[in-house]
């Protein structure tokens, strides 16, 4: 199995109410990918971090194996909600992939 995990901050364009529309929107198409795409075990956004966190929200899931991984990253309806929800209105995405 092989975890992947996100941390993005989002633009500070952006107002604290379009954030937190903003933030809605991606973890409800990330977690829409859910028994779309092959070897994908388990997907959560967390969006609610406390004010002692320096990144806006989380992606945290759990593939397969790597081969799962690589076939996520470019599976049309991952990159559908990459561009259409996530990069657009992020400023930096730190990752963390790991074997469990």
């Amino acid at each position: 199995m092989v975890k992947h995990v996100i941390l993005w901050t989002l633009k500070d364009e952006f107002t604290e109410d379009e954030k937190k529309e903003i933030k809605k929107g991606i973890k409800e198409g990330l977690e829409g990918l859910q028994g779309k795409i092959p070897g994908l075990k388990e997907i959560k956004v967390n969006i609610n971090g406390l004010s002692s966190s320096n990144a806006d929200l989380m992606l945290d899931s759990t593939f397969e194996d790597e081969e799962s991984l690589k076939g996520y990253a470019v599976h049309p309806e991952h990159v559908a909600v990459a561009d259409g929800k996530v990069r657009p209105y992020t400023a930096t995405r730190t990752c963390l992939d790991y074997e469990i």
